[in-house]
């Protein structure tokens, strides 16, 4: 499961999609996930948006414990606050603890070069990102039409490929939501992302980890 959960661990214009409407950004949100693994509960991860004038702030935790006859085999843990100016990263803080496994990612707006980046420092180096930077920020529509995110776990600007896909229903809060897919395409496993059709609203999501097992976001 190894950077599966960045920012996700858990996301600079909206996202349109053949016969979808545009979805604004939210605000504000909250967004409370059962994780799963091959259906079985493993744990919570929280994501909490706040605003302040034309600032938002993403707080997000993720706590996973993997157990086999009892015995806890894996744990996870994830911690990171975000700030957004607009749809663009403008500053983050992350620690993840992944089976042992721990690592930082800093990063800030600073003048560079030719202007201003978001510089992001990690035990590995430095590194500066010119531009609009987003994160895998699944909250946000505008995610939706990058080509390149920031990793919050790694640090790594990673290349992705997103695309609309099927309708479908997703089990949430004990019921059957309308629900429309889009998969992120990346250096690993593809993850899909479930959206709510009537409001946009973000409900869950897939993916494949390691030994071929489905890790599964539901909302609370």
């Amino acid at each position: 499961m190894r950077g599966r959960h960045a920012g996700l661990a858990l996301l600079c214009v909206l996202a349109f999609a053949a016969g979808a409407q545009p979805v604004a950004s939210p605000a504000t949100g909250e967004w409370n996930f059962r994780v799963l693994l091959d259906d079985a509960p493993i744990g919570e991860h929280r994501f909490v948006l706040t605003a302040a004038g034309d600032e938002r702030r993403l707080s997000s935790e993720a706590a996973f414990a993997v157990k086999l006859l009892g015995v806890t085999v894996y744990r996870y843990r994830h911690s990171a606050v975000e700030h957004w100016r607009g749809d663009c990263l403008r500053r983050l803080d992350a620690d993840t603890n992944d089976g042992g496994d721990r690592s930082e990612v800093r990063a800030g707006r600073e003048a560079e070069g030719d202007g201003p980046a978001l510089v992001v420092v990690t035990p590995r180096g430095r590194s500066a990102l010119p531009g609009c930077v987003m994160s895998f920020a699944y909250w946000n529509p505008a995610m939706r039409a990058q080509q390149q995110l920031l990793n919050a776990q790694t640090g790594k600007l990673e290349p992705v490929r997103i695309v609309a896909l099927d309708e479908g229903r997703v089990e949430v809060r004990g019921r059957g939501v309308a629900a429309r897919r889009w998969r992120v395409s990346g250096p690993e496993q593809p993850i899909d992302l479930w959206y709510a059709v009537a409001d946009g609203e973000w409900l869950g999501l897939d993916a494949q980890v390691r030994g071929g097992k489905k890790l599964s976001y539901r909302l609370k």
